[in-house]
């Protein structure tokens, strides 16, 4: 498999501080990767500057060869990499499916101008963009769900929903920003199977930050860690419950087993 995203020698500063120092890895085409590392390693910092939402200091991103790193974060979705929040806050006045719909923003064809006076391109891209988000309802399992206001939902649902508003821009590199968060096991197992499919059935990349180290080990394909800001170590699951660098990072000490 060929890479679809290079991360090279990434860095970023803030002031004396250094959040990432020299991050490089890339992620292979229909890869699910997971960015892992205790509290404080970099792995939001890392995030932000692969999706564009914080400039480098130095480094670059690289999405089929082409540097992304430091555009507006808005171009970097248009061009397929596009990254979920921790909390989908911005849709919860709105159903499922409206949010779902408004999400598709990105891939309009017709103007603001087109919108307010209901141009037929505009009336065209309301009915494709509502098919469309029936067809992510039904590949999620969520189409009871289509009528229900976001704020109402339990965890789990809100969290695939915010999946569904990531897959509705037509993503070909997903950002999953702790998706299993806040979740019980058997709605995390949930998760997993969902992750899964995106992957499987869309064609979509995964790269994942995540806690849950038992849902890490049993998502990932490969692994990247980090701690104080460098990477320390990148493998299968596997390689990396046997590293000693990574069990003394968490546990402070390579002498103990890592609880994954």
């Amino acid at each position: 498999m060929s890479a679809l995203l290079e991360v090279r020698h990434l860095t970023k500063k803030f002031g004396g501080l250094t959040a990432n120092r020299d991050i490089s890895f890339s992620v292979k085409e229909h890869e699910i990767l997971s960015v892992i590392g205790p509290n404080g390693a970099g792995k939001s910092t890392l995030f932000k500057m692969i999706s564009s939402f914080l400039p480098t200091t130095s480094g670059e991103v690289l999405y089929r060869g082409e540097r992304i790193s430091n555009l507006k974060p808005h171009i970097v979705a248009r061009k397929g990499v596009v990254r979920t929040f921790q909390e989908t806050t911005i849709f919860k006045s709105m159903t499922v499916r409206e949010s779902i719909i408004v999400a598709q923003h990105l891939r309009s064809r017709a103007s603001l101008a087109g919108y307010f006076w209901r141009s037929k391109t505009a009336q065209e891209d309301i009915e494709s963009f509502g098919r469309y988000a029936d067809d992510l309802l039904e590949f999620l399992g969520m189409s009871a769900l289509a009528g229900e206001l976001a704020s109402n939902l339990p965890q789990g649902s809100l969290r695939a929903l915010g999946i569904a508003i990531g897959l509705a821009t037509d993503p070909k590199v997903l950002l999953l920003d702790e998706p299993f968060a806040g979740m019980n096991h058997d709605e995390t197992m949930r998760m997993v199977a969902l992750v899964r499919k995106v992957r499987d059935d869309r064609g979509v990349t995964v790269l994942l930050v995540e806690h849950d180290m038992a849902a890490v080990m049993s998502i990932s394909d490969r692994i990247v860690v980090l701690n104080f800001g460098e990477m320390i170590a990148e493998g299968t699951p596997q390689e990396i419950q046997s590293d000693d660098k990574v069990i003394e990072a968490y546990l402070g000490s390579a002498d103990d087993e890592i609880g994954m």
